[in-house]
């Protein structure tokens, strides 16, 4: 029994609330922190009419280390499950060491003034973590997370070698909304909008931001769609710990409405990260936008579709070429049945549970820095299964990728 401690109050918080509440045997107390204590105390509420449990609630700013110090060494938990922004990675590392607990992550490190992510701020804390004998795993959300696992799974289970790797992310939800964004809007923004790097014969290859698309037919009747090759984190983190990799890719769904917004709102400046004087006050564009969008949070009810995320994987088992797809398809609806959330914010959070969970049973817990792939897969796979995220395997699927 384990008490943890939850920052962040968004989308993905709540439901990482939600799966730790229903495992009480494990996730004995639950603390949610977050610099908006209502969105705290709402989820609480939720918690407390579903599962009949107290879940504390605390305000915290988590820009702040010694806001983050004292609210650790008041409440005393084995751990923190960090799902608060990307731009605070750091200082919460930086609580955690100072109050001597593990940490977990479901997104990599990004400064707030830079449109770049990459895990080089997070592993050059690897020796202070081995020093104090705590760890710090990374990267525990669906994609970047699940997907690592994926293709540690396959590596493990059907391959000498992998060679080529796809992950592709598709969702066919479908909100009714002219334009919104199924996360954090700045963090999506900024991601779909970076230029496109990929992985190609041991090096990173630059390219224009959705500049190289296909067309992709998910299993299961989930549909076809288009998909744009983009940069995510995981490449960074897999091309390293699987040296035989040749090409790595990353492909994402996006609806005709979702980039014509797109277009028009970079075009006039509604994108941009840099302050503009209005009025007498600095305001960054894309924050303002952000306030005029729908919260990602309050999309469960109305969206209906499916997601499909999965990774396709090219390699050599006993001397002969073979090609394997890993995925999961989640409907959401289910989800929101279940736990009041759409489905992107519940593929993230499940995987974060299911790492806390076997963080805190010791099955994974080591000291260090880590990244989610250097783990044992097969207890995460098996929780995947059991917990609302079934996978499955098709060998040699019949199509072929860019």
């Amino acid at each position: 029994m384990a008490k943890v401690l939850i920052i962040g109050a968004g989308g993905v918080g709540q439901v990482v609330v939600h799966k730790c509440a229903q495992l009480p045997e494990l996730f004995s107390e639950i603390v949610l922190a977050s610099r908006t204590l209502h969105k705290c105390d709402n989820i609480a509420q939720q918690v407390a009419d579903k599962y009949q449990r107290t879940i504390e609630t605390a305000q915290v700013d988590a820009d702040k280390v010694p806001e983050l110090v004292a609210l650790i060494n008041r409440v005393k938990p084995a751990m923190v499950i960090n799902v608060a922004l990307p731009y605070q990675d750091l200082t919460i590392m930086d609580a955690c060491l100072e109050a001597g607990v593990n940490y977990l992550d479901t997104a990599n490190y990004e400064p707030l003034d830079t449109a770049k992510f990459e895990y080089s701020w997070q592993w050059a804390y690897q020796q202070r973590f081995a020093d104090a004998g705590l760890m710090a795993l990374l990267g525990c959300g669906f994609d970047p997370g699940a997907t690592n696992m994926f293709t540690a799974y396959l590596a493990k289970h059907y391959f000498d070698e992998i060679h080529y790797l796809d992950i592709i992310d598709v969702n066919g939800g479908d909100h009714g909304y002219p334009f919104a964004t199924n996360f954090n809007p700045e963090i999506n923004i900024r991601e779909v909008t970076a230029d496109c790097r990929h992985w190609e014969n041991g090096e990173f290859v630059t390219t224009p931001a959705m500049s190289t698309q296909q067309r992709f037919t998910c299993p299961e009747g989930v549909g076809s769609f288009d998909i744009y090759r983009m940069y995510h984190e995981e490449l960074e983190s897999l091309t390293k710990h699987f040296p035989t990799i040749k090409k790595a890719q990353f492909w994402m769904s996006f609806g005709d409405s979702y980039l014509k917004h797109l277009e028009v709102l970079g075009n006039v400046g509604m994108t941009g990260i840099e302050a503009v004087e209005f009025q007498g006050q600095q305001i960054v564009p894309i924050q303002f936008l952000k306030a005029l969008l729908p919260d990602p949070s309050t999309l469960g009810p109305r969206t209906h579709g499916k997601t499909c995320i999965g990774c396709v994987v090219r390699g050599i088992k006993e001397e002969r070429e073979k090609t394997v797809y890993l995925y999961n398809i989640k409907d959401h609806q289910d989800c929101y049945q279940e736990v009041q959330s759409q489905a992107i914010s519940y593929t993230t959070a499940v995987p974060a549970m299911i790492s806390a969970k076997l963080m805190l049973e010791g099955l994974w817990m080591q000291p260090g820095v880590w990244n989610i792939e250097q783990m044992d897969p097969d207890p995460f796979m098996a929780a995947m299964n059991q917990y609302g995220l079934s996978w499955t395997v098709i060998e040699e699927p019949g199509f072929d990728l860019l």
